[in-house]
């Protein structure tokens, strides 16, 4: 005869709590201009992406082609940056003629085809 044996009850692990998603903002925060720098030194670098036109897509090659044949290997955040320090030191009044002459675009992905 054969005897069964009652199981007792395994106790469950506690399940994590889930963080709610955070909302997506509906612009993009300000970036701090100054460096940061974490313990070792280095800069700390944030990722980050953005829509532009193919034409201003198209100015950053010919900015690259003129930079190599100055004998300056560049890249596009690197042009980007050099972009964003010499806006730095416009006026305001420069600086709101500038922007004001760029194209608006929509953002966000565009569509997939």
């Amino acid at each position: 005869m054969t005897r069964t044996v009652a199981r007792k009850p395994v106790a469950r692990k506690p399940a994590p709590a889930r963080k709610a998603a955070p909302a997506k903002a509906a612009a993009k925060p300000v970036k701090k201009h100054k460096k940061e720098k974490n313990g070792n030194g280095k800069v700390k670098v944030v990722r980050d992406s953005f829509t532009m036109p193919q034409a201003d897509y198209e100015l950053i090659a010919m900015i690259k082609e003129k930079a190599l044949n100055a004998g300056l290997h560049v890249k596009k955040s690197e042009l980007l940056r050099a972009g964003l320090q010499a806006l730095s030191k416009l006026t305001a009044a420069q600086l709101k003629r500038t922007i004001s002459g760029l194209e608006k675009i929509k953002t966000g992905r565009p569509m997939k085809d």
